[in-house]
C-alpha cells in the first residue's frame, strides 16, 4: 500500500513539473532570406518588386523592419533621395483605360491622379520592396541593409541581409517585340511572303513619352512617310489606334506619336470581330520601293512592339529584302 501510495506521490511531482515549464514561445530561425539577396531596382520603370522574405518555419504572424540603409562601397547612410516623396500620376482606382472613349489628355486626365510617394516602399509583413516611378530620381549604386525580424518569440536582427542594386534599366526591361512580319502585294492584292523586319529600339531620352517609328530599308534608308511612302492600310490598327491622345505627325524620315502614358500600347486593341493585340499595319507603296526579286509590288509591314516606360525613344522596323526606290 505504501508502494502505491508513493507512485501517486512520484506522479504528482512530475505532472508539477510539466506544469511549471515555462510554455514554448515560438520559434524565428536565423536563416530567413529573400529567394535572392541582391534586389534590383530598375530605375523609373512603372513597378519593380521583390520577392517575399522566408521565413523558414518560423512562427507566424512576424513584422519585419528595415535598418540601416547604406552605400555599400563607403558604408555611408543611403542618400535622403530614397526617404523623399515624389509626385507620381497613376490610375484612379477603379479607373481602367480605354482606347476606344479616351480619346484626348483631358479625358485620359480624368482618370488619373498625382500622388507624392517616396520611390521605395518596405511591406514590414512580407518583407517585399516595392520601387515605383519615382525611382527615376535614385542614385545608382549598390546599398546594403539590415533586417530586425519580430514574431511572439522575440526579435532578431540580421546584419547585411540583403542589396539594393539602383540600376538603369536595359533595352529588353522596357521595351517588347510582339510580332513582326511582311508581304508584297500587287494591285490586284494578290499577296506572297516577305522576310520579316528587324525591330529595333534605341532610348534617346528620358524625357516625354514619344515613339519615333522610322520604317527603313535593307541599308537602313528610311522610307518618307511625309511623301506619303508610308500610308494607312484598310481600316487596320495603326499608331493612332492605339494612342488617340496627340496626331501622329509625318516628317521625312519617321511618325512621331506621343503617346502620354505607358505602357504603351497600354491595353490590346479589341472590336467586336477581331482581337488586333498591339499590332500595326503600313503600306508602302510600289512608287516609293524595289522589293528583292518582286517587281513592281507594294510592301506591307506588319508588327507589334510595346514600350514599358515613358521617355523617347526610335523604333526602327528595317525590311531587309526591299530598297528605297
Amino acid at each position: 500500500m505504501k508502494i502505491k501510495y508513493s507512485i501517486y506521490i512520484l506522479l504528482a511531482f512530475v505532472a508539477l513539473a510539466f506544469a511549471c515549464k515555462k510554455i514554448d514561445q515560438g520559434f524565428l530561425s536565423d536563416t530567413i532570406r529573400y529567394k535572392d539577396r541582391i534586389i534590383n531596382a530598375k530605375r523609373g520603370m512603372p513597378q519593380t518588386l521583390s520577392d517575399r522574405i522566408n521565413a523558414d518555419g518560423s512562427t507566424p504572424p512576424f513584422s519585419f523592419k528595415m535598418l540601416n540603409l547604406r552605400n555599400k562601397a563607403t558604408g555611408a547612410a543611403a542618400p535622403q533621395e530614397f526617404y523623399k516623396e515624389y509626385e507620381i500620376l497613376v490610375f484612379k482606382p477603379g479607373m481602367a483605360f480605354d482606347p476606344e472613349k479616351d480619346v484626348t489628355v483631358a479625358l485620359l486626365n480624368a482618370k488619373r491622379e498625382t500622388l507624392k510617394k517616396p520611390p521605395m516602399e518596405f511591406n514590414p509583413i512580407s518583407g517585399q520592396i516595392a520601387f515605383n516611378r519615382a525611382s527615376g530620381n535614385l542614385p545608382l549604386g549598390e546599398y546594403l541593409f539590415d533586417l530586425e525580424a519580430t514574431n511572439r518569440w522575440g526579435t532578431k536582427v540580421y546584419p547585411s541581409f540583403a542589396q539594393i542594386n539602383v540600376i538603369e534599366p536595359s533595352v529588353d526591361d522596357v521595351f517588347e517585340v510582339t510580332y513582326q512580319a511582311a508581304n508584297a502585294s500587287t494591285d490586284a492584292e494578290v499577296f506572297t511572303a516577305m522576310k520579316a523586319p528587324i525591330i529595333t529600339c534605341t532610348k534617346v531620352s528620358n524625357d516625354g513619352a514619344r515613339v519615333i517609328l522610322k520604317i527603313t530599308d535593307k541599308n537602313g534608308k528610311p522610307f518618307n512617310p511625309k511623301a506619303g511612302a508610308v500610308i494607312k492600310r484598310g481600316d487596320r490598327p495603326t499608331f493612332e489606334t492605339h494612342a488617340k491622345f496627340n496626331p501622329v505627325v509625318s516628317t521625312e524620315e519617321a511618325l512621331l506619336c506621343d503617346f502620354e502614358v505607358a505602357p504603351f500600347p497600354l491595353v490590346k486593341y479589341i472590336t467586336p470581330t477581331t482581337d488586333w493585340g498591339y499590332l500595326i499595319y503600313y503600306r508602302i507603296p510600289k512608287a516609293f520601293i524595289n522589293i528583292d526579286g518582286m517587281a513592281n509590288q507594294n510592301a506591307n509591314p506588319a508588327f507589334g512592339f510595346r514600350v514599358k516606360m515613358e521617355g523617347t525613344y526610335q523604333i526602327e522596323v528595317r525590311m531587309t529584302d526591299a530598297t528605297v526606290k
